[in-house]
Parts: structure tokens; sequence; C-alpha cells
């Protein structure tokens, strides 16, 4: 007889990405309590794509085509993630805002990492937003994922100070640093508390 009373069901998880790839390196060398089942990305010379490959981890591919809807993309990615039973949508440098048909398919379970502290300096450039804007203090944001743009209620917050010789590229360097830091500590408490 097989002793299952020490059988956990891991969280099987996607990580939606478009660039480089860091913050699923920092969740796959993370040691989490889940299963990273597959990447999905949007752009077909993403960094993350290699670092799929290298980890063995599959990746689904959900290009924006002309003539193709948002909802029929949307609708055939959940089959895609249908497929490998993903329970949770992890955004980690996604670009693209998530629809109807993903947010009604997964309910307070599409989580998303944001380079500022919201609600200051939504949308693609909140790094080069809050350096412009001048402020002393940005950090970094996890929140859930609504129908807006970085509006969904936020679940973890961590702050960065700006030095007087701060660079654009050192600043974001440091918020890079806590990113790869929160998230996979945000991930795993959420997975203990059993939300994810």
């Amino acid at each position: 007889m097989i002793d299952q009373s020490n059988t956990e069901v891991k969280p099987r998880l996607a990580i939606f990405a478009s660039g480089n790839g860091t913050n699923f390196e920092a969740l796959m060398t993370a040691d989490l309590p889940a299963q990273i089942c597959v990447v999905v990305c949007d752009q077909p010379n993403a960094g993350v794509i290699e670092r799929a490959n290298h980890h063995q981890i599959p990746v689904v591919m959900s290009v924006a085509q002309k003539g193709v809807s948002k909802v029929a993309r949307e609708q055939q990615l959940l089959n895609d993630l249908a497929e490998y039973r993903v329970d949770d949508l992890v955004l980690a440098g996604y670009m693209r805002i998530i629809g109807r048909t993903l947010l009604a398919a997964f309910p307070r379970h599409i989580i998303n990492i944001h380079p500022a502290l919201l609600p200051a300096f939504p949308g693609r450039h909140g790094i080069e937003d809050a350096y412009q804007y001048g402020v002393k203090v940005t950090g970094v944001t996890i929140h859930y994922v609504d129908g807006g743009v970085d509006t969904g209620e936020i679940i973890a917050q961590a702050p960065v100070l700006r030095s007087e010789t701060d660079t654009l590229a050192s600043l974001e360097t440091k918020i890079h640093e806590v990113e790869h830091q929160l998230y996979p500590e945000t991930i795993r408490h959420l997975i203990q508390k059993g939300v994810l």
C-alpha cells in the first residue's frame, strides 16, 4: 500500500513573459512548492524562450496576428493551458493586457509583478516614469490582475530607495534585484496560504 499522507499536490503554474526572462529564472531557481509547467510568450525572439528551453519547460507562443481577435487568441491559449492542466497564471514581464476570456477562466488566479509602487507609475514604463518624476522611493508591487492596467488588488510591495547618484540603469538593476526576491517569496506565501 502506498502512503499518500505526505503526497502534496503542487499548484501548476504558467509563466507569461515577453522579454529576457530574468523573473522566470528567479522563479525556476527558487525551489517553489509549485510546478512551473509551461511558459507563454508573445515575442518570437524573447530571451525567456531560451531560458525555458534550458530548463526543459515547454513554451506556448501566443503572438498577435492580423485578422485573429484577442478573444480567439485567448480561447486558443485556454485550450493550450488546459493541456498542461494549469492552475495559476504568473505574469513576469508580460507586456500584453490580459483579456476577459482569461480573466473569467482564472478568477483571482492571475498575478503580476510591476516595477513601481502602485498605484503610482502604472503601465509599461514604471521604472523610467518614476525615475523621470524624481521620486526618492520607488519599488516593486505584486498584484492580482483585473481588467485594468496595473489596477488589481495589491498583494505585496517592497520599496527601493533611489540614491542621488543612481542612473536610470542603476535604479533598474536595484528594482530587478528586489523583484527576484519578492516574487518567489510572495508566490511561496500565497501557496502556503492555499490562495494559489
